[in-house]
């Protein structure tokens, strides 16, 4: 029944293990002998007893500067809510409450030093050019006459009997006169090509592609981290989530910035429980429901749409249209694909093509870390250290997803405006100044955490998550 996990450092917490969603639960209480700060004897801290807290120095939210001002969906707030039966000092709480925001102060200041003698390339400009160079990989050089039939090579869909071959666009009885748009695209190119490596290739590059532009361009978009300017920023971001994603920037941005950082890991508000599809199986969740995520995307997208105003919601079925058949038209009249139906796998199969890294991804950096309930989550950066997790570099995901969502998850939570560049920059001076200060800097590999979800789907990802609770003083 029990459930503990350890932390570096001096800090102790319980673990609550709820039963159930709606009812009981059963609770293990871990206590120790810490020291405290002024060098007094060691006290011993206050424990559960029949669901009550005695003696515990709680350390609830004292007015994160970030947070302060969040309300959450149901008109609660997060602010200081310390019960009845809590007997801690209020000397003692208002303490370890300065003490952590001197902690993020101190953080800041480090920070914003890197920030400022950054320049603009660093801060934005490395990230531009990765989505630039993504929009390169689509256009092509200028083609000036018509292509000629590919002479009845089959192309390689055809030999997996899937799709006829492409022909040829040319049309043979007026081909001395007729020119070919100058606008080429390289990957939707690679698609016209009846040999199976150059198919693949095109299949790849649009995978990258979109998911570079999807992901990575729409998360960055999402947090303005793309420029300094608002209305810009507004401008990338209809483009890149509604256009390129297929999704509505209002819900895009209030579920994801104002709920999932404004509440990172707690329990109904920012548990990255929306990830969870408990009626599936572990192997189905894992490997086999990523595949529908580029339909499920608009479909959760239009569901959405019901609690914007009408006027975002039109622009935003407009933009998901636009961007939807675009797509498509480009695989019929560049690619060469003579059926709907082949055009519209060729869609699937591109927009999945890392959706399993990227369901994956989501799970894995906060789901099995510590969760707390809103009336007594820690201040920010305790918060973000315990509930975050960076995983190793990768060249391909680093690329499509980038930095933030990746190797620097945890500095993303502490400083989400900055750019995936940025990020990487001052991951050196978090992760040094975390583990100095002993908090937790938490890191692990794909492979340990995919392992991890194997053998404790159940627990992770079908049942409620424990309660954790701080109890310690460091």
């Amino acid at each position: 029944m029990k459930d503990m996990r350890t932390i570096p450092g001096d800090w102790c917490y319980l673990d609550v293990r709820f039963a159930s969603l709606q009812g009981a639960a059963v609770m293990c209480c871990y206590q120790r002998e810490m020291p405290l700060e002024d060098g007094d004897a060691a006290r011993q801290r206050g424990q559960w007893v029949n669901g009550k807290v005695s003696g515990t120095p709680w350390l609830g939210e004292t007015g994160d500067p970030v947070l302060q001002d969040m309300t959450a969906p149901d008109g609660s707030r997060t602010g200081p809510a310390l019960g009845d039966k809590d007997v801690t000092p209020k000397g003692a709480l208002q303490q370890a409450g300065q003490r952590e925001e001197a902690l993020m102060s101190e953080l800041s200041e480090l920070v914003q030093k890197v920030v400022k003698s950054s320049s603009w390339w660093e801060r934005h400009g490395v990230d531009i050019s990765i989505l630039g160079c993504s929009f390169l990989l689509l256009p092509a050089a200028l083609q000036r006459h018509g292509w000629e039939a590919a002479t009845g090579t089959s192309s390689c869909f055809e030999l997996m009997g899937m799709l006829k071959p492409w022909q040829s666009y040319v049309c043979h009885q007026c081909h001395h006169d007729w020119k070919w748009p100058n606008l080429y695209c390289d990957g939707f190119l690679c698609l016209r090509s009846a040999q199976a490596i150059p198919f693949l290739a095109g299949v790849l590059t649009l995978g990258v592609v979109h998911h570079t532009l999807t992901v990575k361009g729409s998360h960055l978009a999402s947090h303005n981290a793309l420029t300094e300017s608002k209305s810009w920023g507004k401008v990338w971001a209809i483009f890149f989530i509604e256009l390129c994603s297929a999704f509505t920037v209002e819900q895009a941005t209030y579920n994801h910035v104002k709920i999932h950082h404004g509440y990172t890991n707690v329990i109904g508000l920012g548990d990255s429980s929306t990830w969870k599809l408990p009626f599936l199986n572990r192997y189905v969740y894992m490997f086999i429901a990523p595949l529908a995520v580029p339909i499920l995307t608009p479909l959760v997208a239009l569901d959405l749409l019901r609690n914007v105003e009408w006027k975002a919601a039109l622009r935003t079925l407009c933009c998901m249209f636009l961007g939807l058949y675009c797509h498509y038209w480009l695989l019929l009249h560049v690619s060469g694909f003579q059926s709907p139906w082949s055009a519209l796998l060729c869609m699937l199969l591109t927009r999945s093509l890392l959706a399993h890294p990227y369901i994956h991804v989501n799970i894995f950096q906060h789901i099995g870390l510590p969760m707390f309930a809103a009336d007594r989550k820690p201040k920010r950066i305790q918060l973000m250290s315990l509930g975050v997790l960076n995983l190793p570099r990768n060249a391909l995901l680093d690329w499509s997803f980038g930095h933030s969502l990746i190797s620097c998850h945890v500095e993303h939570h502490l400083f989400p405006s900055l750019s995936d560049n940025m990020c990487l920059k001052i991951k050196p001076i978090v992760s040094q100044y975390l583990k100095q200060k002993k908090l937790p800097y938490n890191e692990d590999t794909y492979a340990s955490r995919l392992r991890l979800f194997l053998q404790r789907y159940e627990e992770l990802m079908v049942h409620a998550p424990p309660l954790t609770e701080l109890v310690g003083i460091q």
